[in-house]
């Protein structure tokens, strides 16, 4: 009974200290005069440069599901900051507040595209960040941020987009693109129209683009969000919903990509 009770207790150490090797903090940083908050996670037990994965948050700001989603890349090894989008570490609750923050975002291409670069930079400012293997993968508004980093030939090894909005590229967009992309869509998210699938993919196959379109059956929009469900019956929103089965193959097809871009 004591050898038993021992042994547990060894266990409940050693995945403790597994554990507790990854650290947190809050970074803050500038987007022209936009005070933003981010948030670094990464594995003390780890020595040397490491591959850098920025990670990019829904509509809602940079909440705990995009904290989470930072610490779990942080826990397979890769330095990972979730950059503030809005600034001041601003969060809503509400879909209607959280479109409009996200129109203004959009208003304005070549600045939502720096807002996504000065977040990189932070990251690449790190001393256990490896310069020459960075990534990003955002889902939702988030999705569609890496999207436009990849059309503004940002130097990345790959971008995921997580259930995010398609941007349509224009033919020198999708010559500029230097990473890898991948596009995890739910194939029954309502709200990505068919013809804006068609149009995406269009653009990337004619003009060139190389990339993976991942398209999940059963899916909705935010797919990978477990708790988007109970939110989508809040606002009756029923396009948004929790798929387990997506969510699991879609960080995997992530994985994949990982392996084969940054290494291992």
């Amino acid at each position: 009974m004591v050898r038993s009770l021992a042994l547990l207790l060894g266990l409940f150490v050693l995945v403790a200290s597994v554990e507790g090797a990854v650290q947190t903090k809050k970074v803050t940083y500038k987007h022209g005069d936009l005070d933003c908050i981010g948030y670094l996670a990464w594995d003390d037990s780890l020595a040397g440069p490491r591959p850098g994965v920025l990670v990019f948050h829904e509509f809602w700001g940079l909440d705990d599901y995009a904290k989470q989603r930072t610490e779990q890349l942080a826990k397979l090894g890769y330095l990972a900051f979730a950059a503030d989008l809005y600034g001041g570490g601003k969060l809503v609750d509400h879909p209607q507040d959280a479109g409009l923050m996200a129109m203004n975002i959009r208003a304005s291409v070549e600045d939502w595209q720096k807002r996504g670069i000065a977040a990189l930079n932070v990251l690449k400012s790190q001393p256990e960040c490896d310069p020459t293997k960075l990534a990003a993968i955002g889902y939702c508004l988030g999705g569609s941020t890496v999207q436009q980093l990849a059309f503004s030939g940002t130097d990345l090894k790959a971008v995921v987009s997580f259930h995010g909005g398609l941007m349509v590229p224009t033919p020198d967009q999708v010559k500029s693109i230097k990473s890898a992309v991948l596009i995890c869509h739910g194939a029954d998210d309502p709200f990505i129209s068919k013809d804006t699938v068609k149009n995406f993919r269009g653009a990337m196959d004619q003009n060139g683009g190389k990339y993976q379109f991942q398209s999940y059956a059963g899916a909705r929009h935010s797919f990978t969000v477990p708790n988007a469900s109970a939110i989508g019956m809040k606002f009756k929103l029923d396009g948004m919903r929790y798929n387990k089965a997506a969510d699991d193959n879609s960080w995997s097809d992530m994985l994949s990509l990982f392996k084969e871009t940054l290494g291992k």
